[in-house]
């Protein structure tokens, strides 16, 4: 798989000057044009990528899904994530890419709480759709960035990573105004939700409900489909499953004689122990000490 290695790489093939920072750049896509070039049949870049786009088209592979984007988007891309592009169909538009290599996050607390951001994994048709308003903050931001990209000293990546910083949090902010926003779809999508669930513990179970079962069977990448739900229920889809779980569990302890084995197996569970640790976790009984308080 070609590699994109360094923001110098990714200029040049998009036909740009060098960047003036060797691990940032502020793009304008107004300004690119692809080079016919092999690698974006199939590639991975080196570092992350936050493109606001307006009036783009084209076709991009991102992980395992296809993506046409025709309106004013911020999508993310993670480092070391398989892309494609369709060249012959593509229009770059107009808008902004941020690019930044993982070092430059280097001994600083973005290094780490950049991965509490969960829509660097979310799939490409998950993108952010932004108001004029959001839109302008965002433009701003960038703006501060590409102007702090000519002041290579001392104070440099302090100022621009707490620019970043601020993008990404406003992100996080208009990322759950439009879980909130989209009442209808995800009205429907809460109950797709609870319907799978209900179905996999109405059934005998074959092995676990997992979170990734779940998204895909919803079209959702599970870093989507855990944040929406936290904004909507205030759990994630595995803090949800397991009370499920435990409500199910609860049931068939309070109403049938079936050992702590079989419905641990009814349940999905390889292993009793495995069900009674979390059992236990939850509740604060074992799952014998929960029956003994109905006898």
């Amino acid at each position: 798989m070609n590699a994109i290695n360094s923001t110098a790489e990714f200029h040049r093939l998009l036909s740009l000057a060098e960047p003036r920072h060797p691990l940032v750049s502020v793009i304008n896509l107004a300004e690119s044009v692809f080079l016919e070039d092999e690698i974006w049949k199939g590639f991975v870049n080196r570092f992350y990528c936050v493109a606001l786009k307006r009036d783009a088209k084209g076709k991009i592979r991102y992980g395992q899904q296809h993506y046409d984007y025709d309106k004013g988007v911020l999508s993310f891309t993670a480092p070391n994530q398989v892309q494609q592009l369709d060249l012959h169909n593509m229009e770059c538009g107009s808008g902004y890419l941020l690019i930044f290599h993982p070092d430059f996050l280097l001994q600083h607390n973005l290094a780490n709480s950049i991965r509490n951001y969960g829509f660097f994994d979310y799939a490409v048709n998950e993108a952010l759709h932004l108001s004029a308003t959001e839109e302008e903050d965002l433009i701003e931001i960038l703006h501060k960035i590409d102007r702090e990209c000519s002041h290579i000293d001392k104070h440099t990546q302090e100022i621009i990573l707490t620019q970043i910083e601020s993008l990404l949090k406003y992100s996080d902010r208009f990322y759950e105004r439009q879980f909130l926003t989209r009442k209808n779809n995800n009205s429907a999508l809460l109950t797709r939700f609870e319907q799978l669930v209900d179905a996999h513990f109405k059934g005998e179970a074959q092995g676990l409900l997992s979170v990734q079962y779940i998204a895909g069977q919803l079209n959702l990448s599970p870093n989507y489909l855990s944040d929406l739900l936290r904004v909507h229920t205030g759990q994630n889809t595995q803090q949800l499953i397991h009370e499920k779980l435990i409500e199910k569990a609860k049931e068939k302890l309070s109403t049938t004689n079936l050992s702590v084995g079989e419905i641990a197996y009814a349940l999905g569970f390889e292993h009793a122990q495995s069900f009674s640790t979390l059992f236990k976790k939850k509740t604060n009984l074992s799952p014998l000490e929960f029956r003994q308080t109905f006898n």
